[in-house]
C-alpha cells in the first residue's frame, strides 16, 4: 500500500477554537495585554499584523489566549507595539532589588494611593507639576471627533491666547504628513517627533491652548509631560458621535484598514475603552455629545477655573460667555 502524502502545513495558523476554561491562564493575561496595548496606541489587529511581521490569524489566536507563542514571535509583537518585553510578559519590575521592594511597597494600592504615591516621588526626579505653568497653558485631550481643533480656537479666541495645534507642529518637524510619517517610519518614530513637537511648544508658547493627538496618552513620558506643564481637559464624546463627526468632515481615516462601518466602530470602541483611564487623568472632563460647537465652548469656559480666566474681560463677548 502507497504510503498516503503528508499534509503540508498551513502558512497561517488558523484561530483556534478553545474552551474558556481549557485555555492557560497566562496566555489568557498575555492575550489581554496585547488588545489593551493595541487599543492604547490605536492600532488595528491587520496595522499591528503588518508591523509586527506576524500573520493576522496567529495575531488574533495569541489575543485569545489559544495561541502557542514563541519568544520571538512576542519580541515581534513587544517592537511593533513600540512597549518593552517584559511590559507585555507583564512584569516589568524585575530588574533590580530595589525594583522589587518598590513593587512590594505599592502592590495591593488603590488608584488614589497609586496616584498620591506618584506626586510624591515627581519632586524627586524633576517631574513634579509646574503651577504657573498650568495657571496659562490649557491642553485638550480625546479622540478624534471630541473637537479639539474646533473647540481650541474659539477657546484660545476668547481667552486671548494662541492656539496649537500639535498635530500640524509634528508634521513641520518631521516635514511630511502624519500618514508619512507612520507609514515611512513607524509608530515609535512618531512618537519621538511628537514629544520632540510638544517640548518646543512648551518652550515658544507660556500662553496657549493646545490641540493635541489623540494618542498623545498611549506615551508615558509625553503624557506625564502634558499632564505636569498644562491643565488639561478630555473632551469626551460616544464613540457613534466620534465617528460621524470625522465621517462628516470627510475625514475617512477611521475606516482605513476595516471591512466596514461595523467593523471600524467596533476597533474605536475597544480604543477609547482602552484610553479611558489615560484621559480620565486629565483635570476636567467635558462631555460634548449632543452638543453645538457654541454650545460646548461656553460650557467649557463655565467649567474653567478662575485661574485661568483672563484677568481682565475683553468686552461683552467674553464676558457673556463666561456668564453663560
Amino acid at each position: 500500500m502507497a504510503t498516503p502524502p503528508k499534509r503540508r502545513k498551513p502558512e497561517t495558523a488558523p484561530v483556534l477554537a478553545v474552551a474558556t476554561d481549557e485555555r492557560e491562564p497566562f496566555l489568557v493575561a498575555l492575550g489581554e495585554r496585547v488588545r489593551l496595548l493595541r487599543a492604547r496606541r490605536g492600532l488595528t489587529r491587520k496595522g499591528l499584523s503588518e508591523g509586527a511581521g506576524v500573520s493576522e490569524r496567529h495575531l488574533a489566536n495569541l489575543e485569545l489566549g489559544v495561541g502557542n507563542a514563541s519568544i520571538l514571535v512576542l519580541r515581534q509583537v513587544a517592537q511593533a507595539l513600540g512597549s518593552p518585553l517584559a511590559e507585555l510578559l507583564g512584569d516589568a519590575t524585575t530588574a533590580s532589588p530595589e525594583w522589587l521592594l518598590i513593587r512590594d511597597l505599592l502592590a495591593g494600592r488603590d488608584e488614589a494611593e497609586l496616584q498620591r504615591a506618584r506626586a510624591a516621588l515627581a519632586p524627586l526626579f524633576g517631574a513634579a507639576p509646574d503651577a504657573a505653568a498650568r495657571e496659562r497653558r490649557i491642553a485638550l485631550i480625546g479622540l478624534r471627533g471630541a473637537g479639539k481643533s474646533t473647540l481650541g480656537r474659539m477657546l484660545a479666541e476668547r481667552l486671548g491666547r494662541p492656539f496649537v495645534e500639535l498635530n500640524r507642529e509634528i508634521e513641520a518637524l518631521a516635514g511630511g504628513s502624519l500618514a508619512e510619517i507612520h507609514n515611512l517610519y513607524g509608530p515609535n518614530a512618531y512618537r519621538r517627533h511628537e514629544r520632540r513637537a510638544l517640548d518646543l511648544v512648551l518652550e515658544r508658547h507660556p500662553d496657549a491652548v493646545i490641540a493635541t493627538p489623540g494618542g498623545i496618552v498611549s506615551d508615558p513620558a509625553t503624557f506625564a509631560r502634558l499632564l505636569s506643564q498644562c491643565f488639561t481637559v478630555w473632551l469626551q464624546a460616544s464613540p457613534q458621535e466620534h465617528m460621524d463627526r470625522v465621517v462628516a468632515q470627510g475625514d475617512l481615516r477611521p475606516m482605513a484598514g476595516h471591512a466596514g462601518r461595523r467593523a471600524a466602530m467596533d476597533d474605536l470602541r475597544r480604543i477609547l475603552a482602552g484610553r479611558a483611564a489615560l484621559y480620565g487623568k486629565a483635570d476636567l472632563t467635558i462631555d460634548t455629545g449632543g452638543l453645538d460647537a457654541e454650545t460646548a465652548c461656553r460650557r467649557l469656559l463655565a467649567a474653567l477655573p478662575r485661574s485661568l480666566r483672563p484677568a481682565v474681560s475683553r468686552g461683552a463677548e467674553v464676558r457673556a460667555a463666561f456668564e453663560a
